[in-house]
């Protein structure tokens, strides 16, 4: 058996999948609709909707398959996130990457494998739309263009998901996106004892811009912020905009002190963009740092009222 390979994009991918929150959640009709379709469409015992974990593939919709997740390194699907096109394993017996894979040699007896990268609207590979069968067998070209309209219905209900927690104008996480992140890094953070701090910003004389320059000079510098907290902050970190010229940062494994350096940093980079710019306006912000207790848990909807009243007190203070 061969393991698959880790994509190249895989924190990007991870974080993507994360952010749309959708892992280990009921099923849902707009899924299983077509895998019941790729089902029948193509005469297999099995059809899955899969979304490829760190360690695992999970199924957010399943037919004819009775667990709801394996392990990633047995997957036929870590396999074909790698690809671009559709990835047909026409015998699994047959072929060394699968032929003593346990989901081959056992229950559920794989010998013919066809999935079709699911991806999202960043481009990421999140799973896969798969069909599988007991018996060796291939797709004709016909079947293959069917197969491919049908995973490109799922990419569109996957892209639904992502676009319900995305900001429309900055195509960062949104506020409904963060708090399902953003809860999650801070629970690993305080089952690891990891120092974590949460930043909350406000764009100073935001309506001066739009009142002098107009909204559309507006929402510019609302995408240069956004832009530059992309380059600014880590993978790891989770960062959105909250709505208006409000914007937020979860810094995980990041003491107060280590957080003020950060934004220091992101305030020079928005320094020397407005140098070189030259607008006839300044993109500037105020801010709020809270570091919370590590040995306490914490809702993020409480750690980002606490950080609104810091900055709205440095603001005004």
């Amino acid at each position: 058996m061969i393991k698959p390979d880790i994509p190249h994009d895989e924190a990007a991918r991870l974080a993507t999948l994360q952010s749309l929150n959708i892992l280990d959640t009921p099923a849902e009709e707009r899924f299983d609709r077509l895998t019941r379709l790729a089902k029948r469409m193509f005469n297999v015992p099995m059809a899955m909707v899969s979304l490829v974990d760190e360690n695992r593939q999970w199924f957010k919709s399943s037919q004819g398959f009775a667990v709801s997740e394996t392990p990633r390194d047995i997957s036929f699907c870590g396999h074909a996130i790698l690809g671009e096109g559709i990835f047909m394993v026409p015998d699994a017996l047959n072929d060394p990457r699968f032929c003593d894979n346990p989901l081959a040699v056992k229950e559920p007896h794989i010998r013919f494998y066809a999935g079709c990268p699911l991806k999202a609207l960043d481009g990421s590979k999140l799973g896969t739309l798969c069909i599988m069968d007991k018996v060796a067998r291939t797709l004709s070209q016909e079947d293959l263009i069917c197969f491919k309209d049908l995973a490109e219905m799922a990419e569109r209900e996957l892209a639904a998901v992502q676009l319900a927690t995305l900001d429309d104008l900055t195509k960062i996480s949104n506020r409904r996106g963060f708090i399902a992140l953003a809860q999650k890094s801070l629970d690993i953070c305080f089952r690891e004892s990891l120092p974590v701090s949460l930043v909350f910003f406000d764009l100073n004389k935001f309506k001066a811009i739009n009142d002098t320059y107009g909204h559309a000079e507006g929402d510019k510098a609302l995408m240069v912020f956004a832009e530059k907290m992309k380059l600014s902050f880590r993978d790891a970190d989770v960062f959105a905009r909250l709505g208006g010229d409000e914007f937020v940062v979860l810094l995980s494994n990041t003491s107060a002190a280590s957080a003020r350096e950060t934004i220091d940093r992101f305030a020079q980079s928005l320094a020397e963009y407005n140098h070189q710019a030259q607008s006839g306006y300044d993109i500037l912000f105020s801010d709020g740092i809270v570091s919370p207790d590590i040995s306490q848990d914490h809702a993020i909807e409480s750690l980002l009222a606490q950080a609104d009243a810091v900055m709205y007190k440095n603001k005004h203070g």
